[in-house]
């Protein structure tokens, strides 16, 4: 594996980390990024129907489940199988030494 592979590799194994860290947490996000386009239509009738609090929590669920579905497919498409990621964990520790 060259340096530009592993280097990619390392960023998507800290991203799925960060991403598995935030759904494992039962807190809110501890960051925000403006502006989040969710279409104008579903937030109006959220709001309307539920009020903004409950509306923040809604659009939050939607977030975490798509986070869920693109870091199941990062993980497949980066590592494929629990034995390929064991095996590139192994090879950044020896790396790091």
């Amino acid at each position: 594996m060259d340096n530009e592979e592993f280097e990619k590799k390392y960023v998507h194994l800290r991203m799925l980390k960060s991403i598995q860290q935030y759904l494992k947490a039962d807190t809110e996000a501890d960051a925000a990024v403006y502006p989040l386009r969710i279409p104008g239509d579903l937030l109006y009738q959220l709001v309307n129907l539920h009020g903004p609090e409950e509306a923040d929590r809604i659009i939050h669920r939607i977030l975490k489940t798509g986070l869920r579905a693109w870091s199941d497919k990062l993980y497949e498409e980066e590592f494929g199988s629990q034995r390929n990621l064991e095996n590139f964990i192994d090879l950044m520790k020896k790396r790091i030494k």
